[in-house]
């Protein structure tokens, strides 16, 4: 793996946004818009003296943004190579798919770093909320378990991008939309029918916001909601690495690469 090679894509990549308004909306504006919605019914909340539940919203608003971006970065960033008909030259010079995929995670991570910041800054001095009482520690395995989940998600886009061509582009920044309700984002899972938390416990950023929530009485690192969130996530990102060669040797082998430029 080439250091060089990942800085061409970082370098190609930072070259796109700088010109493009829609990625600064998807990844600057969008959230904050999002966060600050949020922020004001969370002040709501405190008013009626529901701090919990307010609690619970604004944190689970930041912390979706980690997933949202990084995710974002990975899948729309493969889609500007093919709107720009670019892709068959990148590949075609030595850099390797995990090089590519490489940069852009260090892309997004930096990115939903940057928003995490943000948005806490804002959280403290608008909303008069500080994620920081959560503690330096759950906050790094936090987001280290989103990072984790969402580059094993942007890869399945990708993978599904590769096969089927760009007319699926819409599942680059909506896909993860329809999984949202089933993480518990905002809400504790028990509120969920029985049904539907079994089909939550199977995502690991619920774990991730179930431990979130319980640290706000307890900051205390919750390490059986940490641990379970880990263990799901290594799983799911080896399960994604082998959906996308699987994808990948299928677009190559029935022609839709070639075609994804046309």
């Amino acid at each position: 793996m080439s250091i060089n090679r990942i800085k061409a894509i970082l370098l190609h990549e930072m070259f796109m946004m700088r010109h493009s308004f829609e990625v600064i909306n998807d990844i600057v504006i969008y959230p904050l818009l999002q966060i600050v919605i949020f922020g004001f019914l969370t002040l709501y909340l405190f008013g009626l003296n529901g701090k919990t539940a307010g609690g619970y919203v604004l944190i689970g608003t930041i912390l979706w943004q980690i997933i949202s971006i990084t995710q974002y970065s990975i899948s729309v960033g493969c889609l500007w190579d093919v709107w720009s008909r670019n892709l068959t030259n990148i590949f075609i010079s030595p850099i390797s798919i995990y090089e590519y995929f490489t940069a852009y995670i260090i892309s997004g991570t930096l990115k939903s770093l940057f928003m995490f910041v943000l948005a806490s800054i804002l959280s403290i001095y608008v909303f008069h909320f500080n994620i920081l009482h959560l503690g330096i520690i759950n906050l790094f395995l936090f987001y280290i378990n989103l990072i984790l989940f969402a580059f094993g998600f942007g890869i399945i886009v990708v993978g599904l991008i590769f096969r089927f061509g760009s007319r699926i582009q819409a599942f680059a920044w909506a896909m993860i939309g329809i999984f949202q309700p089933f993480m518990a984002v905002i809400y504790p899972v028990s509120i969920l029918p029985k049904s539907l938390q079994v089909i939550s416990y199977l995502f690991p950023p619920t774990y991730v916001f179930e431990a979130a929530r319980a640290s706000i009485a307890n900051p205390g690192v919750q390490w059986e909601y940490i641990g379970k969130a880990f263990f799901i996530n290594i799983i799911f990102v080896y399960l994604s690495m082998m959906f996308f060669d699987r994808m990948f040797k299928a677009s190559k082998k029935k022609g839709q690469f070639a075609r994804l430029e046309g």
